[in-house]
């Protein structure tokens, strides 16, 4: 992708198309990517999950995340859009969209006003990308309003309070941090002194939003790369173990074991059978 966004469009004749190609093959993209279903159902698989769900939905996939989308008509009928954007897009906006859809790409929605505006400002945004010289200025804030439209609808499902909100802010932040370090070897008591807090407080914000420890998120994002690598490279277990920090190559196998339930050889033989 060259350019800083562009919109697709996915319509019937485009399923007939998909449906009589091979399947496609999990995959990576260098840029970040909002699907909005307007009409038609898809089977996505993304956090190395499968689901199947109909519109109207919103899915977000961030950048580097594996996944393959197939989308399929539903009644005769499917219209999806996919907004892909590069991060430098809306900077401000992006980590924050990390976290809101961590381990959780895909929001169904209810087919009601508040969508219809969702679909309304997609149009916008495809006419004013179709002009001659498409004012970037006005797409950029059209994309961010539509993404506050799909927050206040998230909160709608799942009301935050106050300190929720602070809280995710600081989560917001840890997690570009971690985005910068995540293949270095370092630990909890890094991360919370870029934040300026103890590394106590630290867990205690990640701990109350995901249940998860400050060690079992860095961990996790170490997984989620050794997976994507595993999936999409033909790399050594042994060059994936160092690339993410890791001194011994037991040892990163004893941790991903722990997490997925496979070795890393077991996952990326079932992988390979799956697509």
């Amino acid at each position: 992708m060259n350019e800083l966004i562009e919109i697709i469009e996915v319509h019937p004749n485009d399923v007939k198309r998909i449906e009589s190609e091979p399947p496609p093959e999990p995959h990576r993209h260098d840029f970040e990517e909002l699907i909005v279903g307007i009409e038609g159902m898809v089977e996505h698989f993304i956090d190395f999950q499968t689901e199947q769900f109909a519109a109207p939905f919103i899915s977000f996939v961030s950048r580097q995340k594996t996944h393959r989308f197939i989308p399929k008509t539903l009644d005769g009928k499917c219209h999806i859009l996919g907004i892909r954007f590069k991060s430098e897009f809306i900077p401000e906006t992006t980590f924050h969209l990390y976290s809101l859809f961590h381990n959780n790409a895909n929001l169904s929605l209810k087919a009601d006003s508040c969508f219809d505006r969702i679909e309304q400002i997609c149009s916008i945004m495809q006419d004013e990308l179709k002009q001659s010289n498409p004012d970037l200025g006005v797409i950029r804030h059209l994309l961010s309003a539509l993404f506050v439209m799909i927050e206040s609808e998230r909160q709608k499902q799942k009301p935050e309070t106050k300190q929720q909100v602070a809280q995710n802010e600081t989560y917001t932040t840890f997690l570009q941090i971690l985005e910068e370090n995540f293949r270095r070897p370092e630990g909890v008591e890094y991360y919370a002194e870029r934040l300026f807090m103890s590394s106590r407080n630290l867990n205690h914000i990640t701990q109350k939003m995901f249940s998860q420890s400050v060690s079992e998120i860095i961990e996790t994002r170490k997984l989620i790369e050794a997976k994507n690598l595993l999936t999409s490279t033909d790399k050594t277990i042994s060059e994936i173990s160092f690339e993410l920090g890791y001194n011994e190559k037991s040892y990163f196998s004893k941790v991903f074991k722990k997490k997925s339930g496979q070795t890393p050889s077991e996952f990326r033989d079932e992988m390979r059978k799956l697509v």
